[in-house]
């Protein structure tokens, strides 16, 4: 007997989440949930909590794809589906690991039946096991692109189409749609932020009763599942039956052209891009006032739907905040009510038009106080999502023109003492550009991404190796064939057809592209704290961290200054965290550009332990005028730290950000001891030129 799942309505707070997860349950058409938060916030618990309320199904008896019997989808790969009675099986929650493939995902050839007993048989994947049922992906924030890609396209579209390994096969994939990630893990491209219909920010309570209520009923639940269950058992029953009675309902429940035109105005106002967030709204409206009983969308809502489906669409850059002030969403509902005519059909079906009294459609029970109408069952709102705050900009310091690092040459009035140690805020970056894409050499075999060559699972093939295939997609069909070609007489071959034995498959090996280790050493000493080079330091250093962000790289930072290098931000995949302590960066002081790199070199040295498949970029922004280091020979003592970073085979870019008349070229010095490649602060920009590390010594 299975272990009994933690009850939807136990959960304590978590209202919004609650509430989009139900708003999608009633109408799948909403697009799915987007559930962001820290780690231990019960974002899984509730979800796999809410599956388990969904109504049972009645399917097709051995039928792959779930079909309904009273409506079987005429594509039906399975089908064409006689007249039958179903059987009756519980809504299923299917979960995509993070590892999975696209064969995983969508469904391949399958390749033990095409040699055994030689037809093209599909082997359905996960999107066809989860159609009329719950797709859970956990940490969706680390899962490939183009696996994202292709599971919101079949969850916008409700349906999957595949085309691979001479299969073409089109099935009915009709499901709630849930993702969760932690935000600190690295963040999702705005682009594939959109396609989820509603997202929701989730965050513990700091509220001491509703920690203690939390930590009470997790300890009742793992004292006795079975006991804790059944004392929830009547408070789910309600929920279910609401599921099913709003289901019912959604189809009939009307939308008035006021409330359109209400919906437009404030996308408008919020100035989205596209049209998905106008009918995403739209639809989850018309679910909230089926939840709640109602004939017709109301304003409320309208605000209930833009509250849950607007903030994730507010971001038009990689470091925007996602999140959106409640406030300015309730001064656009009021400026689109100002700015509505008379209506011209007159008040709708709830005398909700111009004028009138409000909404009047059904109990007010759905709103910021949780979907579960305030009843018995549902527990107060005790950690209410706080919008999140963009990083603040960093103070202007005062003009300086500064071009040396030695204390005497301090401006006056800098707090920094005689080593600079306080240091200056940094100023403002210059405009950002797009940057050049910066290569580790060699073939590498780590986590998929857009940065350097590696061996990949999605790529083109390159060339045949005779190793057996791990799935139909990797089959070497050229190499194959010739492998089997010299022995047909000898295995009797007496038709057309090739007879294949195991041992003659070879696999093809795929080249594609992997995501790094960038890790930013910066100098940030008083020979670099001039306005205009600093600026422009720090406007570089911002575009090569969004250019880090699109190619799925990991970023770490480094400082250096003063007395010594501080790790400013440890390697992370959150590169919007990245570019906050970038901005909150002090500068001034000596210049200890070997105690700079040999941190760098210590942070890659734990790193390739924690991750060693990983390789790792190091780039260094500095004009090389060290004036710190162990011996009387400053520039030397960098040099020598530069050469253990060759030594460790650490790919490096030095950026030179020398400037002015008189150049003294020792970033040039610092670059040719790390075997890496020097570039100027000015030959970053893209303009389509791909740059290459080039290594001093073979890779």
């Amino acid at each position: 007997m299975s272990t009994p799942g933690f009850p939807f309505s136990a959960v304590v707070g978590h209202d919004d989440l609650r509430l989009a997860l139900l708003l999608n349950a009633v109408h799948p058409g909403v697009g799915g949930v987007l559930v962001r938060g820290e780690k231990g916030t019960a974002k899984s618990t509730a979800v796999r909590a809410l599956a388990a309320l969904l109504p049972a199904l009645d399917v097709v008896p051995g039928c792959r794809f779930g079909c309904d019997p009273a409506a079987p989808d005429p594509g039906c790969p399975d089908g064409p589906h006689a007249a039958t009675v179903g059987e009756t099986r519980p809504a299923r929650l299917v979960e995509l690991p993070v590892g999975a493939t696209d064969d995983r995902l969508v469904g391949s050839l399958d390749l033990e039946r095409a040699l055994s007993e030689g037809v093209r048989a599909y082997q359905p994947g996960l999107l066809a096991d989860a159609h009329r049922g719950v797709l859970y992906v956990d940490e969706v924030n680390l899962l490939h692109d183009h696996l994202v890609d292709l599971l919101l396209d079949a969850a916008a579209m409700g349906r999957a189409h595949v085309e691979r390994d001479g299969v073409s096969v089109s099935h009915a994939a009709r499901f709630l749609l849930v993702g969760t990630m932690n935000p600190e893990e690295g963040e999702l491209r705005p682009q594939l932020l959109d396609r989820f219909g509603l997202a929701v920010e989730v965050r513990a309570a700091r509220d001491v009763a509703t920690r203690v209520e939390v930590v009470r009923r997790r300890i009742a639940f793992d004292d006795d599942p079975a006991g804790f269950s059944a004392a929830w058992r009547a408070a789910d029953a309600e929920v279910a039956a609401r599921i099913v009675a709003a289901r019912a309902r959604v189809g009939a429940v009307a939308l008035p052209d006021a409330e359109l035109r209400r919906i437009a105005s404030v996308c408008a106002a919020f100035d989205v891009d596209g049209m998905r967030a106008d009918l995403v709204i739209a639809r989850a409206a018309v679910a909230h006032a089926a939840w709640r009983g109602a004939d017709a969308v109301a304003e409320e809502d309208v605000r209930v739907a833009a509250r849950l489906a607007l903030p994730h669409r507010r971001r038009r850059d990689p470091f925007d905040e996602p999140g959106m002030d409640e406030g300015a969403l309730d001064d656009a509902l009021r400026d689109a009510a100002e700015q509505e005519g008379p209506d011209p059909d007159g008040d709708g079906p709830d005398g909700d038009g111009p004028g009138g009294d409000g909404p009047s459609g059904g109990p007010d029970d759905a709103g910021p106080g949780g979907p579960d109408g305030g009843g018995d069952h549902a527990p107060d709102r005790a950690d209410g999502a706080a919008d999140p705050a963009g990083s603040p900009a960093p103070d202007e310091p005062q003009p300086q023109e500064e071009t040396q690092d030695e204390p005497q040459a301090a401006p006056a009035g800098r707090a920094d003492g005689p080593s600079g140690r306080e240091g200056t805020p940094a100023p403002a970056p210059t405009d950002t550009f797009r940057a050049r894409r910066l290569e580790v050499p060699g073939l590498g075999e780590g986590a998929p991404g857009r940065r350097s060559r590696a061996r990949t699972d999605a790529g083109r093939v390159v060339r045949a190796v005779a190793t057996t295939p791990r799935r139909a997609a990797d089959v070497h069909l050229p190499a194959s064939i010739t492998a089997a070609a010299p022995h047909q007489r000898s295995r009797g071959r007496t038709g057309p057809a090739l007879v294949l034995r195991h041992g003659d498959l070879h696999s093809g090996e795929r080249e594609g592209r992997e995501g790094n280790l960038v890790l930013f050493a910066v100098d940030a000493s008083g020979s670099m704290a001039a306005r205009a080079r600093m600026s422009a330091v720090s406007g570089a250093v911002l575009s090569l961290l969004r250019d880090a962000y699109q190619r799925r790289d990991k970023v770490g930072l480094v400082t250096f200054r003063a007395d010594g290098a501080e790790l400013v931000l440890p390697p992370t995949s959150s590169v919007p965290a990245a570019q906050a302590r970038m901005a909150s960066m002090r500068t001034g002081g000596r210049t200890p550009l070997a105690d700079g790199l040999l941190r760098a070199r210590e942070v890659l040295r734990v790193e390739r332990l924690r991750d060693p498949r990983r390789r790792a970029l190091l780039v260094l922004l500095t004009d090389g005028r060290a004036t710190v280091g162990r011996s009387g020979e400053p520039v030397s003592d960098a040099c020598r730290a530069a050469a253990l970073l060759a030594a460790d085979g650490v790919a490096t870019v030095v950026v030179d950000c020398e400037s002015g008349p008189v150049r003294l070229g020792l970033a040039a010095r610092i670059a040719a001891a790390a075997g890496g490649e020097i570039v100027s602060i000015g030959a970053l920009s893209a303009d389509g030129v791909t740059g290459v590390v080039r290594a001093a010594r073979a890779a």
